[in-house]
């Protein structure tokens, strides 16, 4: 068995954002389709743990509830809207579709409303946009229209996996300012993931960073970002460039492993110049360094402590 996402544990509170950081293959995106319970059976499964919303736990529900849910109370915009929107069928139809599939409206109180989300997404002229197909619409607007058909049965938690991703910077800004504005005028909880670190630092309440389908580091933002505790989180941050021109260390150039790869031990050892001879023997565990904070390191652990003691000691009895 490989586990793609493993003991990850996080709660988000009401109409604030949590961003979830770390770079391809570390498990971001499994663990949004997880809470959707979007897996396909024969890619995975989900062996334990609970997905509490509501105080209720989404993996008891039937699938036809789970239907309700999905677009209804949680909605989610994917990397790519060109592979999320129908080519068939008109912007407007697929939106129309998405509400009346969560509401007992007529045709004409649906498309009425489809409009209306499209204004919110500033989509501009909407009674000509809602008759066009995906492939009329640039990139940003494909965007702004998967934007509105997550909006349109007004969700309580809206995912957003890497939203921005397949679009220039000037766009990439101009959705970022949207989504900011949507959250703020509709108190929606927002689960960003991206692997952009100024993403995460405009829009994020809390930050989560994976790495190997594990949590290393949890916590405020602007915490994080003046004083970053993980060697990985401090590399991301390094990784960012300065106008300053700033030369600041790298991390080697290893790819992180593949779930099949990763060593029962710490799985970024490989990589930390930083690493002891008991991270490569034992996984260490999420330590909370106070009651907002946490970090996946034997640096900061109690075990990594009674460990460099008995160093110590054995040193200085040879």
């Amino acid at each position: 068995m490989i586990k793609a996402v493993d003991d990850v544990s996080f709660s988000v509170k009401a109409g604030e954002t949590l961003g979830i950081v770390g770079e391809s293959g570390c498990g971001k995106s499994a663990t949004a389709l997880s809470i959707l319970r979007l897996i396909p059976a024969s890619a995975g499964r989900i062996v334990g743990g609970q997905i509490r919303f509501h105080g209720e736990n989404l993996l008891e529900k039937s699938e036809g509830a789970m239907e309700q849910i999905r677009g209804g109370k949680i909605a989610m915009i994917f990397q790519e809207p060109m592979t999320s929107l129908n080519p068939v069928y008109t912007i407007g139809q697929q939106i129309v579709e998405a509400i009346r599939l969560h509401s007992p409206i007529s045709p004409k109180a649906a498309r009425a409303r489809a409009i209306e989300s499209m204004v919110l997404a500033q989509i501009p002229a909407p009674e000509r946009c809602i008759r066009q197909y995906p492939h009329e619409l640039s990139g940003g607007m494909r965007q702004r229209a998967l934007i509105a058909m997550a909006l349109s049965c007004e969700p309580e938690l809206l995912i957003c996996d890497e939203p921005t991703t397949a679009l220039d910077v000037t766009i990439q800004a101009q959705i970022l300012e949207l989504l900011e504005r949507l959250q703020t005028k509709t108190n929606t909880t927002v689960l960003m993931i991206t692997h952009d670190l100024g993403v995460i630092a405009e829009l994020a309440h809390q930050v989560l960073v994976m790495y190997a389908g594990k949590i290393v580091e949890y916590g405020d933002v602007e915490r994080l970002f003046a004083r970053p505790l993980h060697p990985y989180t401090q590399w991301l941050l390094a990784c960012i460039p300065r106008i300053s021109g700033a030369i600041l260390p790298l991390p080697p150039a290893r790819m992180a492993p593949a779930p099949n790869e990763a060593p029962p031990a710490c799985a970024f050892a490989p990589r930390c110049t930083d690493a002891a001879p008991l991270c490569k023997q034992k996984m260490p565990e999420l330590v909370p360094v106070d009651t907002s904070y946490a970090v996946r390191c034997f640096k900061y652990s109690t075990l990594c402590h009674q460990e460099q003691k008995k160093t110590t000691a054995n040193t200085l009895s040879t």
